[in-house]
């Protein structure tokens, strides 16, 4: 008998949702690092902020059987206290064996701009790596200037809000079927 061997395992969905377990916070950290620290070399050895004492995590999360088994994707969301109703996403990392599942991208600015409008956000912003901005641009945002940060290109940009609407069950977040990108 001939067994051939089994390809590696790839959810067929993730589940989008702020990132409330610790071990889910642990692992958004981690992941963080994993690819602005290592991958990237934008940061040196962390790239935590003041931004992280009040920001919410978002994580996506792939799944065996509809259970959580590893967060793949992350974003972070923040209220600018001083303008009100203004918001920033920041720190969007997806795990690289991942990175060809458009859906964990999108789901994590849906999960982003969408519980942010849910919570006050008359203006969602965002600094997206020039790279980035097509895919951006496909999900109803616009770039209002370019600009150089970390020492890469990057583009500020903003979100339409009518397309995201208000997300109430953020802690539960969606769930996003996997497909190519």
């Amino acid at each position: 008998m001939i067994f051939e061997p089994v390809p590696p395992y790839r959810p067929s969905h993730f589940r989008v949702k702020f990132a409330t377990a610790p071990w889910e916070r642990r692992a958004c950290a981690a992941l963080r690092r994993q690819v602005f620290c290592t991958e990237q070399g934008l940061f040196a050895d962390d790239d935590r902020d003041g931004v992280d004492a009040h920001a919410i995590p978002i994580c996506a999360l792939s799944t065996i059987g509809g259970d959580p088994d590893a967060v793949v994707g992350t974003v972070r969301i923040h209220a600018v206290t001083e303008r009100p109703g203004e918001w920033w996403g920041s720190r969007l990392a997806v795990a690289r064996p991942f990175r060809g599942t458009a859906a964990l991208g999108a789901g994590l600015i849906q999960v982003a701009v969408a519980s942010a409008h849910a919570r006050g956000c008359t203006r969602f912003l965002a600094h997206v790596q020039a790279g980035n901005v097509a895919l951006f641009q496909s999900l109803d945002w616009h770039s209002l200037e370019e600009a150089t940060l970390h020492g890469r290109p990057h583009h500020l940009m903003q979100a339409d809000l009518a397309a995201y609407p208000p997300m109430r069950d953020s802690e539960h977040g969606l769930i996003t079927l996997r497909r190519a990108a």
